[in-house]
C-alpha cells in the first residue's frame, strides 16, 4: 500500500514538470493503522460472559399487579372497639350449647331440647313459618317405643320413644304433622334466649329462643304468640 502511494506521487511530479508549471505539490504519506481483529481474540474471552443475565428491577406497573392479587380476610382482623354495648336495663341474652334431637315430618318437625326437657313441635303453616307447641317429655325407659299396630306408608316412618309417645297420645297431633320422613337424630346445637319488652296474655315478660337444625338452619321461637320462623331474629 505504501509503495503504490509513493509511485502515484512521483507520477504527479513528472507530469507537473512536463507541463512546465512551477506548481509545487506536497505529498504526505501516513501509516494506515491495522484494524483487523483476529478471530482468536474473541475466543480468548471467558465462556461465562455469555451466561450473564442482566438483573431487571420491577417496574411500578408490575408491583401494582402483584399487589392486586393479595386478598385480605377482613373477618379475621380483630377490632379494638369490642361489641356494641346493650342499652341500659336491657337483659343480657343467654347463649350456650346444648344437646337436641330432631325429626322431620311431612308437615313439620319435632325437637327434644335438653335445657327444658321438653319436646317442641313445629307445624308448618306457611313458607318458613308456622305454629309452635311445647310439651313435657314424659317418656320413661321401659315404655313401648312404638305402636306395632301402626304401619306407615312406604317411605315413611313411625316416630319412636318420646317423639312417638307424644305423636300418638296428643289428640290431633298425628294428623297435623303426618308421618316422619327420616329417623330421629341427636346433635349439639347453639342455643340462645333473648328477653324482650313484650308481655304475654297474662302480663308476663317474654322473649324468643334461637335454635339450629342438624342442617344448620336457624329457627326462632316466639313466646309472645307461640310461633316459629326460619331465619332467627
Amino acid at each position: 500500500m505504501r509503495l503504490r502511494l509513493l509511485f502515484f506521487g512521483l507520477l504527479v511530479l513528472v507530469l507537473a514538470a512536463a507541463c512546465g508549471s512551477p506548481t509545487v505539490v506536497y505529498v504526505v504519506v501516513t501509516a494506515t493503522p491495522e484494524t483487523t481483529v483476529e478471530a482468536t481474540a474473541l475466543a480468548a474471552l471467558p465462556s461465562e460472559t455469555a451466561a450473564v443475565t442482566p438483573e431487571v428491577q420491577p417496574t411500578a406497573t408490575s408491583a401494582q399487579a402483584l399487589t392486586a392479587t393479595v386478598q385480605v380476610d377482613l373477618t379475621s382482623v380483630p377490632t379494638s372497639s369490642g361489641p356494641t354495648p346493650l342499652p341500659e336495663g336491657f337483659p343480657t341474652p343467654f347463649i350456650t350449647q346444648l344437646h337436641v334431637a330432631e325429626q322431620l315430618f311431612e308437615h313439620g318437625r319435632m325437637y327434644w331440647v335438653e335445657r327444658t326437657a321438653q319436646i317442641w313441635v313445629l307445624h308448618i303453616t306457611g313458607e318458613g313459618r308456622g305454629e309452635w307447641y311445647a310439651y313435657e317429655d314424659t317418656f320413661q325407659e321401659g315404655e313401648p317405643e312404638i305402636d306395632p299396630n301402626l304401619t306407615p306408608p312406604e317411605g315413611r316412618l313411625q316416630p319412636e320413644r318420646g317423639f312417638g309417645k307424644l305423636w300418638r297420645e296428643i289428640p290431633g297431633l298425628r294428623d297435623m304433622l303426618g308421618w316422619a320422613v327420616q329417623p330421629e337424630a341427636g346433635y349439639i346445637s347453639r342455643y340462645e334466649y333473648h328477653l324482650t319488652d313484650q308481655v304475654d296474655a297474662e302480663g308476663r315478660q317474654v322473649g324468643y329462643h334461637v335454635l339450629y337444625s342438624l342442617g344448620g338452619e336457624q329457627f326462632r321461637f316466639n313466646e309472645v304468640d307461640s310461633t316459629w320462623q326460619l331465619g332467627g331474629a
